[in-house]
């Protein structure tokens, strides 16, 4: 499956697979927010687009274009400008995606990197097709907050998804107890887990030793028994773009 950015002549773009560190997860207390897999591999589930230099931005909270202010760094060119008004941040995204046929481009804002008064603004794009570029776009959501972007720091973040895929599930609302095995071991988690937690009270406890239960972590059953997939993962290794030019 290919996944290919065109770049202009004589323009670059700073791609990268997303890494699985995030700064506010490495000043948890013993490092606890890795233990939570579900994040890790959402960390590292794409590609990350690098901001090619710093800058402050600033809204007064007008609707207008001017009502949005950027500064550059030094004498470098603005990777992001006031365009849609309304307090809407724009970079301008420095390439052409062209996934498989079938297959959309997910452009989001990086996963798990909360930002301080301004958020990401997410889109879904028909990369098989498009000849058209877009744009990476952040939403103030306080007037007045200053906000930075650093040099080298992630600002759109990447992934294919299937076109239609989604629109083929039929959600349903169901009550737990039709699955009665699903229901037997759902009920013994939530035992294990309340005892697990009075345990870690205890000094000298076997849960205190162990610290955290790895049962999801491990790909197995409340019982230790292996989960019935053969693709558990507790990492992504995603490949990065490849120099063609």
């Amino acid at each position: 499956m290919k996944l290919i950015a065109y770049v202009p002549p004589g323009d670059h773009v700073d791609i990268r697979p997303a890494p699985v560190e995030r700064e506010w997860m490495e000043e948890t207390d013993q490092r606890y927010a890795y233990r939570c897999l579900p994040l890790n591999i959402a960390n590292a589930f794409g590609w990350e687009i690098l901001c090619p230099s710093g800058f402050t931005a600033v809204w007064d909270g007008g609707k207008g274009i001017p009502s949005l202010q950027v500064y550059p760094d030094g004498g470098a060119p603005a990777p992001a400008v006031s365009h849609f008004m309304q307090g809407i941040l724009t970079f301008h995204v420095r390439c052409l995606f062209r996934t498989e046929p079938g297959y959309d481009l997910m452009v989001q804002g990086p996963i798990n990197r909360p930002k301080d008064g301004i958020a990401p603004l997410s889109g879904v794009i028909e990369t098989d097709w498009s000849p058209y570029p877009f744009t990476m776009n952040w939403i103030f959501t306080h007037p007045g907050v200053t906000v930075r972007f650093e040099q080298g720091e992630p600002y759109c973040h990447i992934f294919p998804v299937k076109r239609d895929e989604i629109e083929t599930f039929d959600p349903e609302l169901r009550e737990l107890s039709e699955d009665a095995e699903l229901a037997a071991q759902f009920e013994s988690w939530k035992a294990r887990r309340a005892q697990f937690n009075e345990d870690l009270k205890a000094p000298g406890s076997e849960a205190q030793a162990l610290r955290w239960q790895k049962h999801y972590y491990r790909g197995v059953d409340v019982h230790g028994r292996d989960a019935p997939v053969e693709d558990h993962r507790t990492r992504l290794r995603l490949k990065p773009f490849a120099e063609k030019r």
